[in-house]
């Protein structure tokens, strides 16, 4: 059952964790996991380190696609695919605002300190949406 593109929109909002995809040139694409940003009718997001293989793909690609996917429950995924809408400095609360999407409390405050120590300098790359699939099944 293909989804409506505001089921699509609404499902990507979730806090799930997507697989981004990135063309590199003389071999298959790469795909990581990651977490990402994202609100109805707006451009995904994601958080990365500026000097990281995946940006450096991106950057020469100049578009990538996330892939979210659940199993439990209705069978259901969506993709968004695009071209690089921006990429510009995180700021602090751009980075907590992201990981506050999949972890709370000690957990957060955790993974906040060590980002921090661990990343260094991040970049916000947006994604213009420019190709949506999706379907659910349900079981």
């Amino acid at each position: 059952m293909a989804l409506s593109l505001a089921e699509k929109q609404e499902f990507l909002a979730l806090p799930h964790v997507a697989a981004l995809s990135v063309a590199v040139p003389g071999r298959g694409p790469l795909s990581v996991p990651l977490w990402y940003g994202y609100e109805p009718g707006g451009q995904p997001w994601i958080i990365t380190s500026p000097a990281s293989r995946k940006m450096a793909a991106i950057r020469e690609a100049g578009r990538f696609t996330l892939l979210v996917d659940v199993t439990d429950g209705p069978l259901t995924y969506v993709s968004v695919e695009g071209p690089v809408a921006g990429i510009a400095p995180a700021t602090a609360a751009q980075v907590e605002n992201l990981a506050g999407r999949y972890l709370s409390g000690p957990a957060l405050a955790g993974y906040l300190a060590h980002a921090g120590a661990e990343h260094g300098e991040q970049v916000v790359v947006r994604l213009e949406p420019e190709r949506w699939l999706g379907t659910s099944i349900a079981l």
